[in-house]
């Protein structure tokens, strides 16, 4: 019997597993029988790690024992707090995984050692590298990281293996919005392009019915919500069923008893909301979907006219706004062709399938897939020596090589480093830096006299060789890099107690500060960018690098000084 390999849907609200087995892909129920488990985990009154729909059940009574939503924390660095222990975003992860494991082997009969574990399309490599270490520390081989459209498609495309189409697969998670365009012909399933926004999902859909309900609370008794982790946990709760209720009835009613105290009164919430005043909330929320569509569209070189089908993924898919907002925007019906929660976890399993040889022959896919972001190095351009210098463009197909000649910068310059970078900005430091190595014995010349060729190989394994050739003596150096694997970022909250700490310690401050206006502004992008450069000038203090913190001191002032205008 072949080693079985699952496929997982890890969801920011819940997770699916599936297994291809008997020339099919079904999913793998949980020990109470659900082929949905919830993306939570928390302490119990005994002290335990309770997972799935225990810690969801204990979330109202006991938010500050319970995690969810933990996706979204993965590639921040940032501590979740059960009860007195704090817990990474991997950590709680990998708790689900191995729960996801334990009833996996239970239902097959035989050890679950290995995975195909799905993310969505815009995830960058260190949140890739995350949800791999997550696999590991659970006890899974993550045999591959597959992007979440891609894998919809993937559980359509296999019982269409004929036909020849572009399909546009739009999937709105609970945490993340990912749109990819891709063809399919004679068996193959080609990604064309992927475009999302990782900061838009259901949970964000919640949050505005949440806001309007704590406000009309507070209109008619006069108490405000606000610091209360009960009545926040009580209000995520009812808004997620009333949302859930309003995708198949014109109204629905909430109604939370004793949800606040005034003096010795007991204050409770009842609250008609009509579909038309949710659609009114979430209106903008649908409407941002509209500029990674077209982005997608844009670089896949597929116009409008030219779908043959929609597919969609994600239980926010279900809401009747969604759907008439991809109508207007496309100009066609999304299909019912796959099923919104299960598809991605069928598709995974589907991938782990080919992986391990239970679909061959005539029934099995070729996929190909893009890079969903620019990869390229620093180098000095006319402006300024920190310009990304891209060398493979976001949404190329891969496998892919490429390669660019550079020039030495000073008179006898004898190495260069290399660095390599993931991300769209135009400056190299305000992207990932994904791998560096250095190439010497270059022949002492005038400046511009000698040329080094960098080239980068990617394939659909995810790993990335970079090397360097010095083109007159043929000298190289190399670098792989394992992109979406294992390795995650340091922790940097011991930046406090370094040497450089108190020549930096303000700067941060009003970092920290500048972040969160932005982020409560909404302004997504240059809340990225601080978190990023924050990020980065903290790990400087702590190694106690001196000239790129001072580097990056100069980034974080520029960003602040962009928030205040």
């Amino acid at each position: 019997m072949r080693d079985v390999i699952i496929g997982i849907d890890l969801g920011t609200t819940t997770t699916e597993a599936a297994v291809y087995r008997n020339g099919k892909a079904e999913m793998i129920p949980s020990f109470d029988g659900s082929f949905v488990i919830p993306s939570a985990v928390g302490i119990d009154d005994s002290g335990n790690m309770v997972v799935g729909e225990r810690a969801r059940a204990q979330y109202v009574l006991a938010p500050e024992r319970t995690a969810i939503e933990i996706k979204r924390k993965i590639g921040t660095g940032e501590k979740i707090c059960l009860g007195r222990k704090e817990y990474t975003a991997v950590e709680l992860s990998a708790k689900i995984l191995e729960y996801v494991k334990r009833y996996a082997e239970e239902y097959l009969e035989m050890p679950v050692n290995r995975a195909v574990i799905s993310v969505p399309a815009y995830f960058d490599d260190i949140q890739r590298r995350e949800t791999a270490e997550a696999g590991k520390l659970a006890g899974l081989t993550v045999e591959r990281i597959i992007n979440e459209p891609t894998a919809a498609a993937l559980s359509y495309g296999i019982g269409h293996l004929e036909e020849e189409s572009h399909i546009l697969v739009y999937d709105l998670g609970g945490g993340t919005f990912d749109v990819t365009v891709l063809e399919l012909f004679e068996g193959v399933l080609e990604v064309k392009a992927s475009s999302g926004d990782n900061r838009l999902g259901g949970k964000d859909l919640d949050q505005r019915l949440i806001d309007w309900l704590a406000g009309r609370f507070e209109e008619k008794t006069g108490v405000s919500l606000k610091g209360n982790v009960y009545a926040a946990s009580r209000l995520k709760e009812a808004a997620e069923q009333c949302k859930i209720a309003l995708s198949s009835q014109e109204e629905a009613t909430v109604r939370i008893p004793m949800l606040a105290q005034d003096g010795q009164t007991l204050l409770g919430l009842e609250e008609t909301v009509s579909r038309e005043q949710f659609e009114s909330l979430i209106e903008k929320e649908i409407h941002r979907t509209k500029g990674p569509v077209q982005t997608a569209l844009g670089d896949s070189g597929v116009s409008c006219g030219e779908l043959d089908r929609i597919l969609l993924a994600g239980g926010s898919t279900r809401i009747p706004l969604v759907r008439r907002e991809i109508r207007d925007m496309l100009g066609k019906e999304p299909s019912e062709a796959i099923h919104p929660e299960y598809s991605i976890a069928l598709g995974a399993a589907i991938q782990a399938g080919i992986i391990s040889g239970a679909i061959d022959g005539e029934d099995s896919m070729v996929l190909t897939d893009v890079n969903p972001y620019t990869l390229g190095i620093r180098a000095m351009g006319w402006e300024s020596d920190d310009e990304m210098s891209v060398i493979i463009p976001r949404n190329v197909t891969i496998p892919v090589t490429r390669k660019q000649t550079y020039y030495t910068s000073w008179d006898g310059q004898q190495a260069a480093a290399i660095e390599v970078y993931q991300g769209e900005k135009r400056r190299a430091s305000r992207n990932h830096l994904i791998g560096s190595f250095d190439i010497g014995d270059i022949p002492p010349a005038p400046a511009g006299k000698e040329q080094i060729e960098v080239s980068f190989s990617y394939n659909l394994d995810g790993i990335l060789q970079v090397a360097a050739k010095v083109v007159s003596t043929g000298k190289e150096a190399s670098v792989t890099i394992h992109m979406g694997q294992e390795e995650t970022k340091e922790d940097v909250s011991g930046w406090k107690e370094s040497g450089l700490a108190a020549d930096f310690r303000s700067v941060i401050r009003r970092g920290e500060k500048a972040l969160k206006k932005a982020a409560e502004r909404g302004d997504k992008e240059l809340a990225g960018e601080l978190e990023e450069t924050l990020y980065d000038l903290k790990y400087a203090v702590l190694k106690e690098l001196q000239v790129r913190a001072e580097e990056l001191e100069e980034d974080l002032r520029d960003l602040i000084e962009e928030g205040e205008q």
